[in-house]
């Protein structure tokens, strides 16, 4: 099990590098990246010229702690974040799904930031 284990990550890891090689985020265009995990969601948004996080949301916070790590909560968590990013007028992000498999929670919180209005 745990060789099964390392090896996923190992895989998840090349995707991941192989991703960044390709995608930066600028001060116009930020990079919008998200993680997950069996107990939370997270999704950052990064200026990568400056080295900067321009926003933020996570399962953890306290005001969102009621949302769980599935495809509805991860719907939930996108259209929030989708909002904090209209509120700090950025319209547009670059999506880096961080080496995750581009279905599921994932392809849910990309949705939920679309619906917020968010283009990428």
């Amino acid at each position: 099990m745990l060789r099964k284990m390392i090896e996923k990550d190992r895989k998840r890891f090349k995707r991941k590098t192989h991703i960044r090689k390709l995608i930066s985020g600028t001060a116009e265009r930020p990079r919008m990246t998200v993680t997950r995990s069996n107990r939370a969601l997270y999704m950052q948004v990064i200026d990568d010229s400056k080295g900067h996080t321009l926003a933020s949301a996570s399962t953890l916070e306290a005001e969102l702690k009621a949302i769980k790590p599935t495809v509805e909560g991860g719907a939930q968590l996108g259209e929030i974040m989708g909002k904090r990013l209209l509120e700090k007028n950025i319209k547009t992000v670059v999506f880096d799904r961080n080496g995750y498999l581009y279905h599921g929670v994932v392809k849910a919180m990309a949705d939920g930031v679309r619906k917020a209005g968010i283009q990428f």
